[in-house]
């Protein structure tokens, strides 16, 4: 009898279809049965391990439907001693207010590490508890998230004990994950806690990584890629990233149609074993940041009148020497044409890495990637660069005509140039920085929409305490002031927008929920708390408000 190793995952729901993805212990024919509605689908096989994306189609709009899993006609979801709800799929209707849950950086569930600080609750177990108990027509419609899904560079005991199986830890990469098959651990650990399972195989996700899936400062700069690509290492460990990442998170972004013109998927599925097959075609989306033609793992979404763009912001980068760019023309290009019919009340946009900081660390990657370039001379070019990886100076404001492009696009579009009339609201949503905040652009011409940045991490992680202090001075004033001759003296241009901050910096295990209702829009900040024991109840995990914010009603800020 085949075995349910992994998911199910419920991923792409659409007003009639769904997709739900699984992974076996054998090869199997996978069937998800939502009432008079299934679908079929034999697994496929890469490097020893077999799973399976089924699509199903002709679902109603609006509708909510308990839902199973059969392997070889076995039922194996939900499982026989299971005290969870069913798990349900919840089609999109777009006449309702759509509602996208969001954050980023989840180190593994009820992993301490040793002589750590105590961990606060995992905020994804939290809102598990929470759906249990709540009526499913008020669970969202979409759980994104936005980056280190999973640790690649900072791995449990419990992954230490498997990879000490294999090799010795004594060589590089020591305790940090070296290939596919220590890639595959790492999801079993993330996404096989039973609350966590639940609530994947319940709520759509949609995922985009960032450098902790695959290493931290990873596609920092050029000079960060030639060092890595002179260990002996790095090759298996960036083919493995990618080729899990692909299997794990990218294909279930993908809608059924999606799916259905993917080469890659299809060839994947007539292999006996898609090893090679996927190994070369990692290799070849790596070599993008060195100026090679790359895969695409940008996305769009479309729920009703509300458009999501997911940008990679990682592998998508351009790094070779004069090319600097957070992701590649052809890419931007990409990007350009899916807000140019302008068909939506709100434009989202995802990406890992905030485009909006606090104002005053903005200038300071700004200037260091100009120092790095050589504006004041070698010398001080080296000790940028490695200052750039020591404090992560990598977010958009380091890739400043990435920045200044995605600014214009948004003025373009928020003057309704993109079509019959404006958004409402353009938001950025993004996590990385470990901490929570809401920024809103001021444009000197001020457009008919609202633009937001909205950055929420972690999940489930922590901050020390300096790092807490860094980010409040960032919004300093004074400290802006001093960045803002710093950009002189480096030679940097002023941005081409201001920005002010009407909610934040925010810390704890935190996860945003974006509410768009025809022309309006809010946000709501909630993060995970521990309660009490007391002689009712015991001590469990429960959300505690931080934020709950207008996006369309707040008066607007003059530039």
């Amino acid at each position: 009898m085949a075995k349910l190793l992994l998911g199910p995952l419920l991923r792409h729901v659409g007003e009639r279809d769904a997709t739900v993805w699984v992974e076996t212990d054998t090869p199997c024919q996978a069937e998800v049965q939502a009432g008079a509605v299934s679908g079929h689908q034999r697994t496929f096989t890469v490097a020893g391990h077999y799973y399976a994306l089924v699509v199903l189609t002709g679902l109603e709009p609006g509708s909510s439907t308990p839902y199973v899993v059969r392997l070889d006609g076995d039922t194996v979801w939900p499982t026989s001693d299971s005290t969870f709800p069913p798990s349900r799929i919840r089609t999109v209707d777009p006449s309702r207010p759509i509602r996208l849950l969001f954050g980023s950086c989840r180190e593994p569930p009820r992993v301490q590490r040793r002589g750590g600080p105590e961990l606060a609750p995992d905020v994804l177990d939290a809102y598990a508890t929470r759906m249990i108990g709540q009526d499913h027509e008020r669970w969202p419609d979409l759980l994104l998230l936005v980056g280190d899904q999973i640790y690649a560079d900072d791995t449990s005991p419990a992954i230490q004990e498997f990879i000490r199986t294999r090799r010795d830890i004594r060589r590089a990469p020591h305790a940090e994950v070296a290939d596919f098959e220590e890639y595959t651990r790492l999801y079993y650990e993330s996404w096989g806690e039973p609350t966590v399972r639940w609530l994947l195989s319940t709520l759509p996700s949609s995922m985009i990584f960032d450098d902790h899936d695959v290493r931290d400062d990873w596609n920092t700069s050029h000079a960060w890629r030639l060092d890595m690509q002179k260990t002996d290492w790095w090759e298996e460990r960036i083919t493995g990233a990618l080729m899990s990442y692909w299997i794990y998170q990218h294909l279930g972004n993908l809608s059924p149609a999606g799916l259905a013109a993917d080469e890659l998927y299809a060839v994947v599925r007539g292999l006996p074993d898609a090893e090679a097959v996927l190994r070369a075609f990692a290799q070849a989306a790596d070599r993008e940041a060195d100026g090679a033609k790359g895969a695409m793992w940008s996305y769009r979404r479309d729920f009703g009148p509300v458009r999501l763009l997911v940008i990679d912001s990682r592998c998508g980068r351009v790094l070779a020497e004069g090319r600097r760019s957070m992701i590649s023309d052809r890419e931007f290009d990409w990007v350009e044409r899916q807000v140019a019919d302008g068909g939506f009340e709100h434009l989202v946009v995802a990406t890992s890495m905030p485009w909006l900081l606090p104002r005053a660390l903005h200038d300071i990657e700004s200037w260091n990637e100009a120092l790095c370039a050589g504006s004041r001379g070698r010398v001080l070019a080296r000790s940028a660069e490695w200052l750039r990886r020591a404090v992560d100076l990598e977010h958009w404001a380091a890739f400043r005509q990435s920045f200044d492009r995605l600014a214009g696009l948004f003025a373009q579009v928020g003057r309704g140039e993109h079509g019959v009339s404006a958004p409402a609201t353009i938001c950025v949503l993004s996590g990385d920085v470990h901490h929570t905040y809401v920024s809103e652009a001021d444009y000197e011409m001020p457009l008919e929409s609202r633009v937001y940045q909205i950055t929420c991490s972690p999940i489930n992680n922590t901050i020390p305490l300096l790092m807490r202090l860094v980010f409040h001075i960032g919004w300093s004033n004074t400290v802006e002031r001093v960045t803002r001759f710093l950009d002189r003296w480096t030679r940097v241009p002023p941005p081409p927008i201001h920005w002010h901050h009407p909610s934040g910096p925010h810390f704890g295990n935190t996860l945003a929920l974006l509410i768009l209702d025809g022309r309006s829009a809010r946000v709501r900040l909630e993060r995970a708390v521990r309660t009490e024991a007391s002689d009712e109840r015991e001590a469990s995990v429960d959300l505690a408000l931080t934020e709950d914010l207008s996006l369309t009603e707040a008066p607007r800020v003059v530039a």
